[in-house]
């Protein structure tokens, strides 16, 4: 599966989908003000750091794969579940990201300045995430040829199958 920027599909996104987007982020982001005014905003400000659209965006993804395959007369669901998995890696590794910014902010923002900070911070956020992309990438190509290699090899040294008459 390539990953790649298609601006054509926001114009096949329904209305009622940003609502529901909206709607999650809007009740995630609600939920993380809760948590902080309950237990403080260290607490609460690691709940800021979901993604708080990643649940309805996840199942639209999969949702919109599995129709255009469907559409085409194929069985869909095992490239929407794909779609869906490298949508919440991306999410993972971005949330990993933001907490590299996070710990910057939290440990240097007192000693320096804030434009400064902020910026470091972003420069760490998505070098963090474009390494962790990168190493996500490189893993998954090594288990795939590791797979193919064992699929491979399961089948040369496999006795000959009987045939029943």
């Amino acid at each position: 599966m390539k990953i790649q920027i298609d601006p054509d599909v926001l114009g096949e996104t329904k209305w009622y989908e940003y609502a529901v987007r909206f709607l999650f982020g809007g009740l995630i982001t609600a939920a993380a003000g809760i948590i902080a005014k309950k237990f403080g905003p260290e607490i609460g400000g690691l709940f800021l750091a979901f993604p708080a659209i990643f649940p309805a965006s996840a199942t639209l993804i999969e949702k919109h794969e599995k129709q255009e395959k469907e559409r085409l007369g194929l069985n869909g669901t095992k490239r929407a579940v794909q779609a869906a998995s490298v949508d919440a890696a991306g999410a993972a590794i971005g949330t990993i990201g933001l907490a590299g910014f996070a710990l910057v902010v939290w440990k240097v923002i007192l000693n320096h300045t804030a434009w400064l900070v902020l910026s470091a911070a972003s420069l760490l956020w998505m070098g963090l995430s474009f390494l962790l992309w990168q190493v996500r990438k490189r893993f998954a190509l090594y288990r795939r040829r590791d797979r193919r290699a064992h699929a491979t090899s399961k089948r040369a040294t496999a006795p000959p199958r009987q045939i029943a008459s």
